[in-house]
């Protein structure tokens, strides 16, 4: 069981602790963060649960989608640590893994 350090909005972290093979999506809303609208609930089709996922754990998950690419491509506030939680598949080796909510479009 992982635990993720997550940044609201607000500037507030939080540290939950979490299933493995759920996504970083569902952990974000499952623990009380309800910036993160995840419109489509995972589908990788609107880009509301987008994050930023810190530096030191990006080369450390798995390569973006095509998909996940095109849907990050509409956010003004996309950047180099840009992800949609949902397409993070949380596991064991993902402990401490650092992500931010990304600002609203």
């Amino acid at each position: 069981m992982p635990t993720i350090h997550v940044t609201g909005r607000d500037g507030e972290e939080k540290a939950v602790t979490v299933d493995s093979g759920m996504s970083a999506m569902e952990a974000i809303r499952d623990n009380g963060f309800d910036e993160l609208l995840a419109l489509c609930g995972g589908c990788c089709s609107c880009a509301t649960c987008h994050v930023h996922v810190a530096e030191d754990w990006k080369a450390k998950l798995p390569a973006m989608s095509e998909d996940e690419d095109d849907l990050l491509e509409s956010s003004d506030h996309r950047n180099e640590f840009s992800r949609l939680s949902c397409q993070i598949e949380l596991s064991d080796d993902m402990d401490g893994l650092k992500l931010r909510i990304a600002e609203e479009d």
